[in-house]
């Protein structure tokens, strides 16, 4: 019987969540210890940011400084919310699941 002609193999696996994230943290840690971390963030930094300069000036057309200026003032503002959501507790959609920080 040629190999194209065998049934397929089918195998369930089963992953602990504690082993998983163990491997995961295990990985993250190998990672940073061999390659500079300032530089492995360096993109998803500049595309947050980039964010915000998008969000205030969609076509482009402020000088660069007000740009920047009201960009920063955006960023403050986003950072601003998710403190007022985490003090009055109404970003904690995950809190009845056990998945996201509770309120103490």
């Amino acid at each position: 019987m040629a190999d194209s002609q065998k049934p397929p193999l089918l195998v369930t696996l089963s992953f602990d969540p504690a082993v998983m994230a163990a491997r995961g943290r295990i990985g993250g840690y190998t990672t940073h210890s061999r390659h500079d971390s300032r530089k492995l963030t360096q993109p998803a930094r500049e595309a947050f940011r980039a964010r915000f300069q998008r969000e205030v000036d969609p076509d482009g057309l402020l000088p660069e400084a007000e740009r920047q200026r009201r960009a920063e003032a955006a960023r403050r503002a986003f950072y601003a919310r998710i403190a007022l959501k985490r003090r009055t507790g109404k970003g904690q959609k995950h809190a009845a699941t056990g998945m996201g920080p509770v309120a103490a």
